[in-house]
């Protein structure tokens, strides 16, 4: 048995029990009531009330993380949302995808590796949420996707994958590190 994966389930496992334990009739019922408005995402939300994207899709029973203007979502607190998250991770299968909020049109969603993880992961995650809200499919003039790239530089590739390797290729070679370029981006309101 791969020591690796064997570590990740047991982690799993403990957190979600760890979780179990600690949850009260309080925290269990605790969701907060939230009103989409133009430009949220599922990714967005849940950064923002402390929850994760596999809570906020169980509570409200989204099959393709799309979400319209105007509709009302049950938010899951940070110890649900724990929870659901952690059991995710024990079984494997945790995936982080975004998609945008669309009022008349419909946006597909992809998901794919981001490459990198712990603070960068956030620095990169707040870089696609002010380039993009995290959509792989948004366009502005000749800058494409999550990460609003130059198209020369996916070379006719738009895939996630794609756009997730071009984007860390060049944050390494200009910036060094997610961290820099958000810090940049924060004083120039570009990267």
């Amino acid at each position: 048995m791969n020591i690796k994966k064997a570590l990740v389930t047991t982690l799993g496992t403990v957190a979600v029990v760890g979780a179990g334990i600690f949850a009260t009739n309080d925290t269990a019922n605790a969701d907060v009531k939230v009103t989409v408005k133009q430009g949220d995402s599922v990714w967005s939300l849940a950064n923002k009330y402390d929850s994760s994207i596999n809570a906020i899709e169980k509570a409200n029973s989204l099959n393709n993380d799309l979400i319209y203007v105007g509709q009302t979502l049950n938010v899951p607190n940070s110890t649900q949302a724990t929870t659901t998250q952690a059991a995710s991770v024990a079984n494997n299968t945790y995936s982080h995808t975004t998609s945008q909020v669309t009022t008349n049109t419909t946006t597909s969603t992809a998901s794919a590796s981001t490459g990198v993880s712990g603070s960068e992961a956030s620095a990169k995650a707040w870089i696609a949420n002010k380039e993009s809200s995290g959509s792989y499919s948004a366009r502005n003039g000749q800058y494409v996707g999550k990460y609003q790239l130059s198209a020369s530089y996916l070379n006719g590739d738009y895939s996630a994958a794609n756009q997730e390797k071009v984007a860390n290729s060049y944050v390494n070679s200009r910036y060094g590190s997610w961290s820099a370029a958000q810090a940049f981006w924060q004083s120039h309101g570009w990267y």
